[in-house]
């Protein structure tokens, strides 16, 4: 399961440019390509209750063996280059050995419980799989699923999944990256270059088509560990690299059930308790975190500065064939393969994209995203469930994918879809000089699958209130938006647009404009229509943002989130008209409805995309304008907000002397007027 790399010196300083410069970023190489082991816990569809903990502790000692060899294979670069055979008899023997040992006390251990499983003792073995250097140093992925082209020993589509060790990829010599072994230049494409690849099966008569969120933040607590309680209960470090937590409070190897449903959770609503974990990204910027001398991190590889994410939004959406059904409480769900580089593709369901860019997704490649785009995480959970087990031996078998319709087989019943993205603010690193000038970025993983962008993966246990459930259920049966946090992200609110609008507009990204929450705030019922957008009375002096602005807090749905109404720096702020209450992001200029929690004075502010007042004013605006809510000013932000927004917010919002200075004129021709009429009538009264 060993990464990449020629079969070169183990510590081997190696230039990462194109020129191979010894002024340019340097990076350790590794003395081989890759061991891979076949990977016995897939194999296990059938461990009795008794026998589990043994079997996952052994399961653990597997993969230790395998992250102790590849170790050893780092560190034997000189041996191997004087006796050819030294891996294969000093590593690889000694490595099948010792897996046939921890084999056998396995099939042991369920033999006591039930059946012997059969077929084990052919799993042994391993193999020291060579980089495939005759792969492209950078080929385009398709996006959507894993290439046929340059496919190594494991099916994988990475360009040529050995391309870490060629001295063709960018001049770089060895697997690159700051602990030597990943990622490298070839595990990264430009996601202008990737096609529009996604599509969704449409809602057919008797499907659900709701959603409900849960907002859990974005592991601000700073709790990490390189534990896996699904896959390795009991076991310290055996995940083998750090995870981000977020909801539930007490994830370590050793929580059981009943820690789990007592502990704290970071999720807004409290009745959500469920544990939501991921391989943390990082950059190889030489940085030293906690974990810099530890098992799961320096010392296997994973090293470099944790990036925490700018937002995670957690969504549950229905099934467009059927109606769903309640999760059971406890139920665990890992999507995607943590080992897919050696494995294969068959588990993967990592999906890499940028903001601006989501209709195009990457399975097998970090994207490049453009100046003022983020990168994005994205994971579709399992959503059909075989209606008895909350796990199962391989921690695969009681859930499964829909069909490509949406249906579920096998007499699976549909669950409500948990759908998580993961955006992260890190700039394109600089591929010409190995991350010198702008670090590399890539998730922690198994020492020996070189931070490969396939291997990502998301961990789910449901401690969902039982109650909680029922609604969220409910909620997606009959059509509606519900959740605490819909659409927000938890984020900074005022994302800047892409540099460069895609040349295909997103499908699904309305924008994340918006007010805290749903496209418009806490407490919106999707029924309720959309505000209507005032028509401008002039030319707007700067054009509106292309993708519904970044604006506020959350995600603007595709409706609400539009040019104007939750536009980029007008995009619904808390007290910009899209407050809790209000819909989408739709306060511009004009002084939107506050929050409860905010004083009755409302912030006029001149939009940078619109040229004339009240661009995107809501109804919130209009009644406190009615009702002759004072306005507060602040200075104009440009030339172009000096010239228009400006004057415009000083008419609204001046003070006392301006007032008067304004209404004398009209209180003399007002006394002139009723004078006239007294002496009209006086005189046709002496008239009669």
């Amino acid at each position: 399961m060993l990464g990449g790399g020629g079969l070169v010196a183990a510590n081997v300083v190696a230039s990462a440019t194109e020129e191979g410069g010894t002024d340019s970023a340097q990076t350790l190489s590794t003395p081989a390509g890759t061991i891979d082991c076949p990977d016995v816990g897939t194999k296990l569809t059938n461990v009795p209750e008794g026998a589990k903990e043994d079997v996952a502790k052994e399961l653990a000692l597997l993969d230790q063996q395998i992250a102790d060899a590849y170790q050893r294979l780092m560190n034997a670069g000189q041996a191997i280059e004087q006796d050819k055979a030294f891996a294969e008899n000093s590593i690889m023997t000694p490595l099948k050995e010792k897996r046939a040992a921890t084999i056998e006390r396995i099939a042991i251990a369920v033999d006591r419980q039930g059946d012997r499983p059969e077929g084990l003792d052919a799993l042994a073995a391993c193999t020291l799989r060579a980089p495939e250097s005759s792969a492209p140093a950078e080929q385009p992925s398709d996006g959507g699923q894993q290439s046929g082209d340059g496919q190594g020993d494991a099916g994988q589509g990475d360009a040529g999944q050995g391309d870490a060790g060629q001295n063709g990829d960018n001049g770089q010599n060895g697997n690159g990256g700051q602990a030597g072994n990943g990622p490298v230049a070839a595990d990264y494409v430009d996601i202008k270059s990737v096609q529009p690849n996604v599509s969704e099966p449409a809602v057919r008569k008797g499907g659900s088509s709701g959603s409900f969120a849960t907002s859990c933040g974005v592991n601000e607590n700073g709790l990490f560990n390189s534990d896996n309680v699904i896959v390795a209960p009991g076991v310290s470090n055996g995940a083998h690299h750090f995870h981000d937590y977020i909801g539930n409070q007490s994830n370590t190897a050793f929580a059981s059930d009943e820690d789990l449903a007592n502990a704290d959770t970071s999720c807004v609503d409290k009745s959500d308790k469920s544990t939501y974990y991921w391989p943390v990204l990082r950059l190889q910027n030489g940085k030293q975190e906690q974990d810099a001398n530890k098992p799961g991190g320096g010392i296997e590889g994973n090293a470099g500065e944790i990036v925490q994410p700018k937002e995670v939004t957690l969504n549950f959406v229905g099934n467009p064939q059927s109606k769903v059904t309640e999760m059971p409480r406890l139920l665990r769900i890992i999507t995607g393969d943590a080992k897919a580089f050696v494995n294969g593709p068959a588990n993967a369901n990592a999906s890499w994209s940028c903001t601006g860019f989501e209709d195009r997704q990457l399975k097998d490649k970090y994207p490049l995203c453009p100046q003022g785009s983020d990168v994005v995480r994205s994971f579709k959970f399992q959503s059909c469930w075989d209606g008895q087990n909350i796990d199962s031996a391989n921690h695969r078998a009681h859930v499964a994918f829909a069909a490509a319709d949406g249906s579920c087989g096998n007499g699976f019943k549909a669950i409500p879809q948990l759908v998580q993205r993961i955006v992260y603010d890190v700039d394109a690193p600089s591929l010409q000089d190995g991350g010198r000038t702008t670090p590399l970025f890539a998730v922690d993983s198994f020492p020996e699958q070189l931070h490969k962008p396939v291997t990502d993966h998301g961990d789910f246990i449901n401690v969902f209130d039982e109650k909680l459930m029922s609604e969220m259920v409910d909620c997606i049966n009959e059509g509606r938006t519900c959740g605490v946090g819909a659409g927000d992200g938890g984020g900074d609110p005022g994302q800047e647009e892409p540099t460069e609008a895609p040349t295909t507009p997103p499908a699904d990204n309305g924008g994340d404009g918006g007010g805290n929450g749903d496209g418009g705030g806490k407490g919106d019922d999707e029924t309720q229509p959309p505000a209507t957008e005032e028509p401008a009375t002039e030319e707007p002096t700067t054009p509106p943002a292309d993708n519904g602005g970044d604006g506020g807090k959350g995600d603007g749905g595709q409706d609400n989130g539009g040019q104007d109404n939750g536009g980029q720096d007008n995009g619904g702020g808390q007290n910009d008209g899209g407050g809790k209450n209000d819909d989408g992001g739709n306060g511009g200029a004009g002084a939107g409805q506050p929050q409860d929690d905010e004083p009755t004075v409302s912030s006029t502010v001149a939009p940078k995309s619109s040229g004339e007042p009240d661009a995107g004013n809501d109804e919130g605006g209009d009644e406190a304008d009615a009702i002759g809510t004072p306005a507060q000013t602040q200075p104009p932000t440009s030339d172009t907000d000096s010239l228009t927004g400006g004057a415009r917010a000083q008419a609204v919002g001046g003070d006392l002397a301006e007032t008067g200075t304004s209404l004398w004129p009209a209180a003399g021709g007002a006394v002139l007027l009723i004078a006239g009429f007294v002496v009209l009538m006086r005189t046709r009264r002496y008239a009669r």
